[in-house]
């Protein structure tokens, strides 16, 4: 296998961390964005006008607090696609380490990760840059591993076996990211009217995948993005950053947004699936990738999402003569063949399934 790899894609396959560490002073030409796509470094915490909204899960479990924190969760939803979560039930201990297994992995040598690289974004496990680095125009400054985790029994033995901790450390974050999604898709159910329970058997039966992306220090993070604007294909993504580097198209004042970094909380972002559902009630967030000169980030991408090759729709409750659907019906696995084809950069997979009345 690993012959293969690097048969395949050894000439061009360079990581955004080997070039890190081969101490470039310069972005190479291929990382560089034309000048109306490169991004305006906000300073750290600054969010100028909007204030962004801070939701404490923890409210959820007393019934006298639930319909508040519905309700907030109502308007971050209808405002931004966006919030982030504190005492959400994720021990500190097992984020830090999440965070200590994904930095292991990212210091092996090249030729081990290797082992995993794949531009195939049906593969339930593999290691790669940018987003597909066979067909980018430009490339984007990260590495990632992705794999897939629930149910976890099902994928975890094709995980990385080193570092050896690997699968141990994400295996709990991943089972602890689960738990919490689903008390996530009960509280958005609610606010949008709909029964609490609305899709619960189709998501505990969904996929989860892992995105654990790596951003190394950039030697001219103004000229170069970590991810481009995009939306994610899943109902929910819960992330987790060590560092800034996230920001959100603010569609109220077509600007982006700095999201800031708060110690132990996760965000949490709708996806294309949650938009269609919720029939454009919700929508899902756009959002890209900031990189630094000094930092390396590294964030865990938790995309949550019904089975691979189930469809769906707006829910009925929320389709009627003066709203009627606005959405054609997709699965995970039409999502994936978009991917594999099409410059997410010039489209959104979403755009597609858009109709005329919306």
């Amino acid at each position: 296998m690993e012959e293969t790899n690097k048969s395949v894609l050894g000439d061009y396959f360079t990581s955004a961390m080997a070039l890190t560490e081969s101490g470039v002073h310069h972005v190479p030409t291929r990382y560089i964005l034309p000048p109306s796509q490169r991004p305006m470094l906000c300073p750290s915490f600054a969010t100028d006008t909007i204030n962004l909204p801070v939701i404490d899960l923890s409210f959820l479990h007393d019934p006298l607090l639930r319909p508040r924190v519905i309700h907030e969760i109502e308007m971050a939803c209808k405002g931004f696609g966006f919030f982030q979560i504190i005492n959400h039930g994720i021990s500190t201990t097992v984020v830090k380490d999440a965070l200590d297994a994904a930095t292991r992995f990212f210091d092996l040598p090249v030729d081990e990760k290797m082992l995993l690289v794949s531009d195939d974004f049906h593969k339930p496990v593999r290691y790669g840059t940018s987003i597909n680095h066979t067909t980018d125009k430009v490339h984007y400054w990260r590495d990632f591993i992705k794999h897939y985790s629930h149910p976890l029994s099902k994928w975890i033995n094709l995980w990385p076996s080193n570092p050896p901790c690997y699968k141990e450390k994400m295996g709990r974050y991943a089972e602890a990211t689960h738990v919490l999604h689903k008390q996530l898709i009960e509280a958005i159910s609610e606010s949008l009217g709909l029964d609490k329970n609305y899709l619960q058997e189709e998501i505990e039966e969904g996929s989860q995948v892992m995105a654990v992306n790596c951003y190394p220090a950039c030697p001219e993070p103004e000229l170069a993005l970590g991810m481009p604007p995009h939306s994610d294909f899943s109902s929910l993504t819960i992330l987790l950053q060590s560092s800034q580097g996230l920001q959100i198209m603010d569609c109220n004042n077509n600007n982006w947004v700095c999201v800031p970094y708060i110690e132990d909380a996760l965000i949490v972002q709708l996806g294309d699936q949650m938009e269609v559902m919720s029939n454009g009630i919700y929508k899902s967030v756009v959002h890209r990738v900031t990189v630094n000169r000094d930092i390396k980030r590294l964030s865990f991408a938790s995309l949550h999402s019904l089975p691979m090759d189930m469809k769906i729709s707006p829910a009925p409750k929320l389709v009627d003569g003066d709203k009627p659907a606005a959405y054609g019906e997709f699965s995970f696995k039409d999502f994936l063949d978009y991917i594999s084809s099409n410059d997410l950069t010039q489209r959104r997979f979403i755009d597609t399934l858009k109709k005329n009345n919306l």
